[in-house]
């Protein structure tokens, strides 16, 4: 079966209907982590969103794929209750990319002297 999953704990730039900036390397970094490989899918809370797409922490063998797209800076932790049990991890890896900036943290090509 195919389904549209919507990732919990984050919200990324889109590369989709409306370009978003770093939306194309976000889309990227998540292909480069899911596309082609098993992914084992978690609930937490709820089953689905308002749009029917099923709400899943993401993993690939030993990656968190949802921590790790934030860690790198690819998304912003984001909280949609009730689905918060990594709240706290996802917020500590906004900070890490935010201190370190990574990617949406890092300074834009156009704010560069």
């Amino acid at each position: 079966s195919v389904y549209k999953v919507r990732y919990i704990g984050l919200d990324a730039p889109e590369d989709t209907r409306t370009v978003e900036y770093f939306g194309d390397k976000a889309t990227q970094k998540n292909r480069e982590l899911v596309a082609g490989k098993t992914v084992t899918l978690v609930r937490d809370f709820s089953e689905t969103d308002r749009y029917g797409r099923l709400l899943r922490y993401v993993l690939v063998r030993d990656t968190f794929v949802n921590y790790q797209l934030i860690v790198d800076g690819f998304a912003n932790a984001n909280s949609y209750p009730p689905d918060i049990s990594c709240d706290r991890t996802f917020r500590q890896a906004e900070r890490h990319a935010r201190e370190n900036s990574l990617g949406l943290w890092a300074p834009r090509p156009e704010e560069t002297p």
